[in-house]
C-alpha cells in the first residue's frame, strides 16, 4: 500500500493498475522513510513480530526488501517472495546475492514445504486480493503449527472514506485511486472488505486471532513530520493482525 494518495478514489475497471514493475524505483524512494511506510506501518509490523532471532520468516510480498533487511538485522532467517520482478531486482541490490528471494504470487501454490516457516509476514498485501481463501490456505500450509501470520491491510474505515458517500461498508468491493509521487502517477486498486469478513476468512483458514492493532506512529515521527501529525496525532490508515496457526 502506498502513502496517502493525492487524489480521490475512482472506478477500478481500468487496465494497468498496481503495475509495480513500472514504478518500482519511484515507489521505493517514496516509501523508504516517509510517515506512512517508514514511521507507521513498518515499525508497527516489527513491534508485533517482537524477538525474531533464529526464527524462519517468510516475507510474503517483500517488495524492495526494507522489512526483509530489518528482520535479518534482528537475527531472523528470512525468505522473500514478490510478484514483481522490478521489486525483486531492487531487493537483490539492497540485500545482496545471498538473500533467498523468489518470484511468486499468492494466488498460486508457493514453492515451500508444509510447515517451512515459524512466521509469515504479509505487509500490505492481502488488500490487493479479491478472494483470500486460497492465499490464506497456502500461508497456513507453509506455517508450522503454532506459527504466526503477521499482516497489515487497508483499514476498512479508511477504504470506506476513500469510496465516498453511499458506498456499502458491508460489501467486498474494488476501488482505485491515482497516486502521484515524484512526478510519476500510478493507478492503484484495492479490495475493501468489512472487518467481520477479514476475521471470518482468517478463522476459516485455520488461524486464531491473537492481536488486532490500530497503532500510533513510531517514536520520532512527530519531530520529523510535525505538519502532518499536528492535526492528526492518531489516524486510521492500516489495520494489523497477529494470527496463530492452529
Amino acid at each position: 500500500m502506498p502513502p496517502v494518495p493525492e487524489s480521490s478514489a475512482r472506478p477500478a475497471d481500468q487496465d494497468g493498475a498496481n503495475d509495480y514493475d513500472s514504478f518500482a524505483k519511484a515507489y521505493t524512494a517514496e516509501a523508504e522513510a516517509n510517515l506512512i511506510n517508514g514511521y507507521y506501518e513498518r515499525p508497527a509490523i516489527l513491534d508485533l513480530a517482537g524477538d525474531v532471532a533464529g526464527r524462519r520468516i517468510l516475507d510474503a510480498g517483500c517488495g524492495s526488501g526494507p522489512l526483509f533487511a530489518a528482520l535479518r538485522e534482528r537475527g531472523a532467517i528470512v525468505t522473500g517472495i514478490d510478484s514483481s520482478t522490478g521489486m525483486l531486482e531492487l531487493a537483490r541490490q539492497r540485500l545482496g546475492a545471498s538473500a533467498t528471494l523468489h518470484l511468486a504470487d499468492l494466488g498460486s501454490p508457493l514453492p515451500f514445504a508444509d510447515g517451512a516457516f515459524d512466521d509469515v509476514i504479509a505487509s500490505l498485501v492481502l488488500h490487493y486480493l479479491e478472494d483470500w481463501t486460497a492465499p490464506l490456505a497456502e500461508l497456513r500450509r507453509v506455517l508450522m503449527a503454532g506459527g504466526r501470520l503477521i499482516t497489515s491491510v487497508e483499514h476498512p474505515f479508511a477504504s470506506q472514506m476513500q469510496a465516498g458517500p453511499g458506498a456499502d461498508y458491508f460489501a467486498t468491493r474494488k476501488w482505485s485511486f491515482e497516486w502521484t509521487f515524484g512526478g510519476h502517477s500510478a493507478l492503484m486498486s484495492f479490495w475493501h472488505r468489512p472487518l467481520h469478513a477479514m476475521t471470518d476468512a482468517f478463522t476459516a483458514a485455520g488461524f486464531r486471532i491473537a492481536v488486532i492493532s490500530e497503532p500510533s506512529p513510531a517514536p520520532g515521527a512527530r519531530e520529523l513530520f510535525p505538519a502532518e501529525l499536528e492535526a492528526k496525532p492518531r489516524f486510521l490508515c492500516f489495520l494489523f493482525f497477529v494470527l496463530e496457526a492452529v
